[in-house]
């Protein structure tokens, strides 16, 4: 016969997981948007070539580091920081999209990029940190912040490129962004092509810092929340 216990009633109207893992992608206050958002980011950067790519992409970020901030629980002091910087950005993306800018000035609007990279993972990474609960969410948001990273480092060699004398990858030249976002992610997983080599400093040392910080965040952060969801729920040593 049915099981119309009490139990058997709220494990039937309990939310299934992927279901809650869906829904997660389409709500405002879920690190799931946020990761589309990213990815989103990353589709347009390496699919729009010309000098249009960094208003177009510089537009989704504003996006992304806005609902970043929200999902995050951000501190007022630093919404209000971060929302002057956002209406700067926006300012900077209107002009950009209707007028071919010089490199310093491409340089510049890269610079941007990166400000508005570096914050959102800090966000995310001081809400994690502050969570009492290790679930699905936090573990979108690890995720969010990993990838953030890979972008801010992508976008700072872009900006270097723009702005210093010299080819960034020497012989290869400076590289377009879909390159930058290839080469900052082949260096944060330690792959290690070698197709891309930058040429002198301070990309050199931005690569080893990239190397560094990615390797320690996936091992300490994204491996310890993995690590937590797999844990019986009637596990309590901590081990």
């Amino acid at each position: 016969m049915p099981d119309f216990t009490d139990e058997a009633i709220a494990a039937a109207d309990r939310p299934r997981p992927w279901h809650r893992l869906g829904r997660s992608f389409v709500s405002a206050d879920s690190y799931g948007l946020v990761l589309l958002l990213v990815l989103v980011t990353y589709l347009v950067s390496v699919t729009v070539h010309n000098y249009v790519a960094g208003p177009v992409v510089l537009t989704v970020q504003l996006v992304t580091v806005w609902l970043t901030l929200r999902t995050s629980h951000a501190r007022p002091a630093a919404r209000t920081a971060a929302n002057i910087g956002l209406a700067i950005a926006a300012v900077a993306a209107t002009v950009s999209f209707f007028e071919h800018q010089p490199g310093d000035q491409l340089g510049g609007l890269f610079a941007l990029c990166c400000v508005l990279y570096l914050i959102a993972p800090f966000a995310i990474t001081r809400h994690l940190i502050l969570r009492r609960d290790i679930d699905t969410e936090t573990l979108l948001g690890a995720i969010a912040a990993y990838l953030l990273i890979g972008m801010f480092f992508a976008f700072a060699y872009q900006a270097i490129a723009q702005l210093q004398s010299t080819p960034f990858f020497g012989a290869a030249g400076n590289g377009s962004l879909s390159d930058d976002l290839f080469f900052s992610f082949v260096t944060m997983t330690t792959v290690g092509y070698g197709n891309l080599v930058p040429a002198a400093n301070p990309g050199q040392t931005l690569s080893v810092m990239e190397a560094l910080i990615g390797q320690l965040f996936l091992v300490v952060a994204v491996g310890k929340i993995i690590a937590s969801l797999q844990r019986r729920p009637g596990d309590r040593s901590g081990r």
